[in-house]
């Protein structure tokens, strides 16, 4: 039988390794630059941090939408996805090259 506690175990992630210190409601929000601007407030402010503010953010950004798997609506999920470009515009970095199918 599983402990409850385990099944918790990225909010002890989140909140007990070297993390950063999110704002709250920070992945609910509607609009994806007002997600990568509250990323990037807490990554430069934040001194849990072990790489840069932009990776920790980014990794932030990317633990959430992996965690929250198929329980992520999908228009909350596109949003996030449009909030990592946004990211890589606030932290001045270039943003991905879309990919086509061949």
């Amino acid at each position: 039988m599983v402990k409850s506690t385990d099944k918790l175990w990225s909010r002890r992630v989140t909140n007990t390794s070297n993390a950063l210190d999110l704002e709250t409601g920070v992945f609910t929000l509607d609009e994806p630059r007002e997600i990568a601007l509250s990323l990037q407030r807490s990554a430069l402010r934040s001194r849990r941090r072990r790489v840069d503010p932009f990776r920790s953010a980014m990794s932030m950004l990317n633990f959430y939408i992996n965690r929250s798997g198929r329980k992520l609506p999908l228009c909350q999920r596109k949003i996030l996805e449009l909030a990592k470009d946004e990211l890589r515009d606030v932290f001045d970095r270039p943003r991905k090259q879309s990919r086509v199918c061949r």
